[in-house]
């Protein structure tokens, strides 16, 4: 089955070109199945390029699945428009009474500053509290991923003193994990980050299970199975040339940035980047879409009780 977007969605053209299947509004409301209610928080500056890198996993899902997208009431974005925001977007105020299966929150460029400093730390916390009860299977990722850890688990994260910036191999420590079916015993995963949690920080925490560990930037991927969350702390959704447009933006403001580990062939910019991850982030998701979707009430209101 296709994704559920938003007809004039501007990630649509891009899914469409991909080869994703995408199914229109009017055709969706015809058909006798239940999709999955998926809602993605989204808090990257970027809106819509995020959009497009999520929509384009959970498209690839053989399930109905209806896409909502949810932004914090308390904070205006910089970078996307006020007519993009009001046209596909809802506060979270706005639909806090609906219940979803699925619920993705992301990462957010204020990962330096102390989580309560954050402008809008109050709401978020307020709707990580609310996940509790409106959602089935929570996924939290990157700057995401630390804020729920924290909030939930106490988790600390740790400012770096270089940016964990690159391509880095990462090991599969629970090969019988549902959310691991398919896995290799070690792949690459792209990293982008100032901050981190430790290992002997999670291995504390009993309730979190510890499931990609890389011996170069720590902690991937965390499962807490009694609320079936997820956290992931580095970017396995990002696209062919994130990290390149990453890297391209800091050096034209003259940022001092290294070259992205293990990115460019021969680590060379001037070469066309290589995708080494794709495939096992079309595994995670799937995965993570399969169980929610195993495990899920067929009735919403049942979420949560």
């Amino acid at each position: 089955m296709p994704i559920r977007i938003p007809d004039t969605l501007p990630a649509r053209e891009t899914l469409l070109k991909e080869g994703v299947a995408v199914m229109r509004e009017s055709d969706a409301v015809r058909q006798d199945i239940r999709p999955l209610q998926i809602g993605l928080l989204n808090l990257m500056p970027n809106k819509i390029r995020t959009e497009t890198q999520i929509a384009r996993l959970l498209g690839a899902s053989p399930l109905q699945i209806e896409l909502t997208l949810v932004r914090v009431g308390g904070h205006t974005p910089k970078n996307t428009s006020q007519e993009h925001l009001i046209s596909f977007y809802q506060t979270w105020e706005e639909l806090r009474e609906r219940k979803f299966d699925g619920f993705i929150v992301t990462g957010a460029p204020v990962e330096t500053l102390p989580f309560e400093e954050v402008t809008y730390w109050e709401e978020l916390a307020q709707i990580f509290d609310w996940t509790k009860t409106h959602v089935h299977s929570p996924l939290y990722i990157c700057w995401g991923a630390m804020a729920a850890a924290w909030h939930f688990h106490g988790l600390p994260k740790y400012e770096l003193e270089a940016k964990a910036f690159g391509v880095f191999r990462h090991r599969n420590l629970d090969p019988a994990s549902p959310y691991l079916s398919g896995f290799s015993d070690d792949f690459s995963i792209p990293v982008s980050r100032w901050t981190e949690v430790r290992r002997p920080d999670v291995l504390e925490r009993p309730a979190l299970r510890l499931l990609i560990d890389s011996d170069a930037t720590g902690p991937c991927l965390l499962e807490h199975k009694e609320s079936r969350s997820l956290f992931m702390f580095n970017h396995v959704e990002y696209d062919s040339f994130s990290l390149k447009e990453e890297f391209d933006r800091d050096r034209s403001q003259g940022k001092q940035i290294q070259v992205p580990f293990g990115y460019y062939p021969e680590d060379d910019p001037n070469r066309q980047p290589l995708n080494r991850w794709r495939s096992h982030a079309h595994l995670l998701f799937g995965n993570w879409i399969n169980q929610t979707y195993q495990s899920t009430p067929f009735s919403l209101d049942e979420i949560g009780g």
